[in-house]
């Protein structure tokens, strides 16, 4: 910190653990008037962990005076001795998550008026990854957009394969579906990959407003408009009374699934005329991920916990593409 010409020289470091699991710790790091995030994986992960937090680094990093929310680039260190890991330091996001209570904070909870805006700033987030430069930024070595939906299948069905324990009824259909179709445009873009509630945070108080993305693990040059089906593949059309979305979150009295597509078409400059093949493929991309935390549960009761949630995924997946009329 000292070499890098950060704030608090001489002065001793606060450190205070946030959260951590098998992917990710997260420490508050306070010294003299710097208050940053420490982020680094923990002890017994892999080597390629490394890679990925270097990899979050270059992105949050490239993200420096756009308008994507994101957390602040303070530093970063590639030499694993120092703190047995290689780790960055984050702005300190002053704000909050939607899941770090069982329900909304004030004044969300009791108006619902403003509790719409947490739902339409959610799809802004998407709107903006799609307008991000991220040729003109330095990401043009994050991913390959080149045949990104051509990839979808093959990879994900290889994924599946490797911890495939039992019959995940409706799989098939939706492979097939999915093999015989694509959207009907694809512009690449910076792509999240984890989009939802649970990798966003809020400033206090209202009028809603995404503060930052967090949690960028996953990101590559992809197809933004999937972090947008990612968001809202379980969303309900009707809001009007209690019925709970992604991460159980009460979302009543937000805009309908229709609303929120309709926001992004009118403010992103995009159709959606293909967007069933987009929850398709969110849905049934989901399910094979969580499969995979399911089958290597033990007596993990958070990874037990995913197989329904697996099922009811892979069956609204093989649903949708039975009923659409979508054929691109």
């Amino acid at each position: 910190m000292d070499s890098r010409n950060l704030p608090g020289q001489g002065e001793a470091i606060q450190l205070r653990f946030i959260s951590g699991g098998t992917q990710n710790e997260i420490y508050e790091l306070r010294r003299g008037s710097l208050r940053c995030a420490l982020r680094k994986p923990p002890a017994n992960a892999p080597a390629s962990r490394d890679e990925g937090i270097l990899r979050e680094w270059h992105i949050i990093n490239a993200l420096e005076g756009t308008d994507v929310p994101h957390p602040a680039a303070i530093a970063v260190c590639h030499d694993p001795s120092v703190l047995d890991r290689c780790f960055y330091l984050m702005g300190f996001v002053d704000g909050w998550s939607p899941i770090s209570s069982p329900r909304w904070p004030e004044p969300f909870n009791s108006d619902i008026e403003a509790r719409k805006g947490l739902a339409y700033e959610l799809v802004e987030g998407v709107v903006r990854l799609g307008r991000f430069d991220w040729r003109a930024h330095g990401l043009h070595d994050l991913g390959r957009p080149d045949g990104f939906h051509d990839r979808q299948v093959e990879r994900w069905t290889a994924f599946h394969n490797r911890s495939k324990g039992r019959l995940v009824p409706g799989i098939d259909e939706a492979t097939r579906w999915l093999a015989a179709h694509r959207p009907l445009d694809f512009s690449p873009g910076l792509m999240h990959g984890d989009y939802q509630f649970g990798n966003v945070m809020f400033q206090h108080g209202a009028p809603a407003r995404l503060t930052a993305i967090v949690d960028w693990e996953m990101a590559t040059i992809g197809d933004p408009k999937l972090d947008l089906a990612w968001a809202l593949q379980r969303w309900p059309d009707d809001t009007t009374a209690p019925e709970p979305g992604g991460d159980h979150l009460d979302l009543t009295g937000m805009p309908t699934y229709s609303d929120l597509l309709e926001y992004y078409a009118r403010n992103s400059g995009r159709q959606v005329d293909d967007f069933d093949y987009y929850l398709i493929l969110a849905r049934w991309k989901l399910a094979i991920v969580l499969e995979q935390g399911f089958q290597r549960a033990g007596e993990d009761e958070k990874l037990l916990s995913f197989e329904p949630l697996v099922l009811d995924l892979m069956r609204r997946a093989a649903d949708l593409a039975e009923s659409t009329d979508y054929s691109g």
